[in-house]
């Protein structure tokens, strides 16, 4: 295959993964179980795109450079430290769920096999297919069980106790499985002592974890004399790939290996993490071409051709693994959570599984059985692996050991993008009280601040903003109201006063009256109008809501463009308050935009206002001191009587940085990005992307003439 169509494989397979992820976590499914779809439809099952016929082996080291690296994350789960008291309960859980699946299977399938088989076939042959998917059965999936754990960010005695079984698993089901490879052989005629094949397990167990041992000695030697991230991941992804590869040569389990040089890593004295940390930002793409190739291998045909031994296997299996789980954990007194629970997230099942058919396979005296173990181990691969994810989602939700998700504590119980919605929608927009004194409004008011309210949801906020603007400015607040022409006439002057309720009886709590105009013209055009007839020293705008408030950007800069006051363009999401403002920009000169804004509402109330100025993410430390002590010099000029703090950050995503940062602050003011059209659609605007994304009330200031930074946002 020329090497532009597998470069074409690997594109469609990490698209498809990803959308497919992002599809699964709008259904609350974990991220794999969306990639292991993502492979069925572009495999033999689906529209057959990626097939071992068109793609070959040619993937198969994305594969191998995966489970090492899995292996390897799975090793840093299992912290002596940490296990502490839940050790005992990892021993007695290992070995009694891994017997509970062989034992179970092997009896379900012996049972079935020889009610629904031929008659007239020899007792043994029966024994021989149950005692080898007796065995095959102990092995576990620990890439999904990883990838899931990773993704919920779980913590705690029941993650700790399932890392540990998993890894403890596989090396179980490596001495069983030798063990039925052994008494199958003598079954079938080949004498081959139950010792030698006890012997040949441990001497692939004990070997694999001397070379993981030295493994992680050598990459522990190594980290300490390197100092730079790009270095580690470098050294460190090569030693673990060539620890890999020698282990398979000489015919060890690279997994245990894999496994045991994280442990020993994680273990040392030092606890250098820093490898895991570099491994954890290369893995991404990996893992999803890992379980997106896995997918695409899986054929819901041999569903159909595992028939009832295929069922039986998969039921005795999970049940197996259950009721040891549940019995190792009575036994070694385990709290009830880990016995409840611990079993269900041991159902995955995949690639050691379908590595022991493989041995099964190359066995000459065994091969014969395969036609039948082939299709039942492939059955409860796909079963397990499009059941196991969410099995260990529930499990550690469950038991309460998953990562809190950015929640708003205004949602309720609402989560995720119902919560979005709720915030930003009528419902979820509210007004904090007014926590300080009344304001007194000027004895010979200047001019004006208008407001256009056209939500009544809005109308009570944008009032206050006006308020508190026209107190700074020694002007009154006025309330505008654009309708149609064809309105003009049809409204009675009882309706007209009802119009503008909410927002006066906001602008009278805070002390002021209320100026009220009602305009017939477009809403652009109205608003310019009434800036300029009523000679207005600001404007205030509401985004509509929804969840599209870019849609108004038209009308925005249109009166920004026409108007020679500043604008502020409100963005309502959830409760507004004043007491934590962030201020984000990233030119000096935004921040005197800004003052005003700032001034109004620091003579208003008293709140504490922290400046973000975010600088290029290869900044110098040199550059770092000189825009501190700029912003030092600034607030002793500006706001002396104000509290606040000054952040510098060299910023490898403004926006990212941004958001962090408004979950602890109540407010978002920023500067708007003069743009037009191309401009905007090629470079973006800064303040657009935090209007569309952020989860608190955004300020965006428009100022008569901007030149500079407006060109940066």
């Amino acid at each position: 295959m020329p090497m532009q169509e597998v470069t074409f494989g690997i594109a469609i397979l990490l698209a498809a993964g990803l959308l497919f992820a992002k599809l699964a976590q709008l259904l609350r499914l974990p991220s794999v179980t969306g990639f292991i779809l993502a492979g069925l439809v572009l495999g033999p099952s689906g529209l057959g795109v990626i097939t071992m016929a068109t793609m070959g082996h040619r993937l198969d080291h994305f594969t191998q450079i995966a489970l090492m690296l899995i292996a390897f994350g799975i090793g840093e789960h299992i912290e002596l430290r940490r296990l502490g008291d839940v050790a005992r309960d990892v021993g007695y859980i290992s070995v009694i769920q891994a017997l509970g699946a062989f034992v179970l299977v092997m009896a379900g399938v012996l049972l079935a096999s020889w009610l629904l088989g031929d008659p007239e076939t020899v007792p043994h042959e029966h024994l021989v297919l149950a005692l080898l998917l007796g065995a095959v059965a102990v092995a576990t999936a620990p890439a999904a069980i990883l990838h899931v754990v990773r993704e919920l960010g779980a913590r705690g005695p029941l993650t700790a106790t399932l890392m540990a079984v998993v890894a403890v698993d596989d090396g179980i089901a490596i001495v069983i499985f030798g063990m039925a490879m052994s008494t199958a052989h003598q079954l079938v005629g080949q004498e081959v002592g139950l010792a030698h094949a006890v012997l040949a397990s441990l001497y692939e167990i004990v070997f694999s974890l001397v070379m993981g041992v030295a493994t992680g000695l050598l990459i522990d030697l190594v980290l300490h004399k390197l100092h730079r991230r790009g270095e580690m991941l470098t050294a460190g992804l090569a030693l673990l790939l060539l620890c890999g590869e020698s282990t398979r040569m000489l015919g060890l389990s690279p997994l245990l290996a894999g496994m045991m040089a994280g442990f020993t890593i994680i273990n040392r004295a030092e606890r250098d993490v820093r490898l895991f940390r570099a491994l954890n930002a290369f893995e991404p793409p990996i893992y999803v071409l890992f379980f997106t190739l896995a997918g695409a291998h899986l054929d819901l045909a041999a569903l159909r051709l595992a028939g009832w031994i295929g069922l039986i296997y998969f039921v005795a299996r999970i049940i197996g693994k259950y009721g040891g789980t549940w019995l190792g954990g009575l036994l070694s007194g385990a709290p009830p959570v880990v016995r409840n629970y611990l079993g269900l997230a041991l159902v995955p099942q995949a690639g050691v599984a379908i590595g022991l058919v493989f041995m099964i396979t190359s066995d000459a005296l065994l091969a014969g059985w395969t036609t039948i173990i082939t299709p039942v181990v492939l059955a409860g691969v796909v079963l397990s692996e499009l059941a196991g994810p969410l099995l260990v989602h529930l499990t550690l939700e469950r038991a309460g050991e998953t990562e809190e998700r950015a929640a708003d504590p205004e949602c309720g119980k609402l989560r995720g993008r119902a919560c979005e919605r709720w915030l930003r929608g009528p419902d979820g927009v509210r007004l904090a009280p007014w926590p300080w004194e009344p304001l007194h409004p000027p004895a010979n008011p200047e001019s004006v601040v208008v407001f256009g309210a056209c939500h009544s949801a809005t109308a009570r906020g944008l009032a206050r903003i006006a308020t508190i603007l026209a107190h700074h400015y020694h002007a009154l607040p006025m309330s505008v109201r654009i309708l149609p022409r064809s309105e003009r006439g049809r409204m009675s002057e009882e309706e007209r006063v009802s119009l503008f309720l909410p927002e006066e009886d906001e602008a009278r709590g805070l002390g002021y009256p209320l100026l009220t105009e009602v305009i017939y013209d477009s809403p652009a055009s109205g608003l310019v109008s009434a800036v300029e007839y009523n000679d207005a020293r600001a404007v205030v705008l509401g985004y509509p809501l929804g969840r599209n408030p870019l849609a108004f950007q038209k009308v925005l800069d249109r009166v920004a463009a026409n108007v020679l006051c500043p604008l502020v363009a409100v963005r309502f999401v959830g409760t507004l308050a004043f007491d934590r403002l962030l201020v984000p920009f990233l030119d000096p000169r935004e921040v005197d935009e800004m003052l005003p804004m700032l001034e109004a509402l620091a003579t208003a109330g008293q709140p504490e206002i922290t400046f973000l100025y975010l600088l290029h993410a290869d900044c110098s430390r040199g550059e770092l001191r000189t825009a501190e002590e700029y912003m030092r010099e600034w607030l002793e000029l500006h706001l002396v009587d104000v509290k606040t703090d000054c952040r510098v950050e060299a910023a490898e995503s403004r926006l990212e940085s941004i958001l962090e940062g408004a979950k602890s602050h109540d407010l978002i003011i920023m500067t708007a990005a003069r743009r037009r059209r191309f401009k905007r659609l090629i470079f973006g605007a800064l303040a657009n992307s935090v209007v569309h994304n952020c989860r608190r009330p955004v300020f965006v200031v428009y100022t008569p003439q901007q030149v500079g930074p407006g060109e940066t946002g």
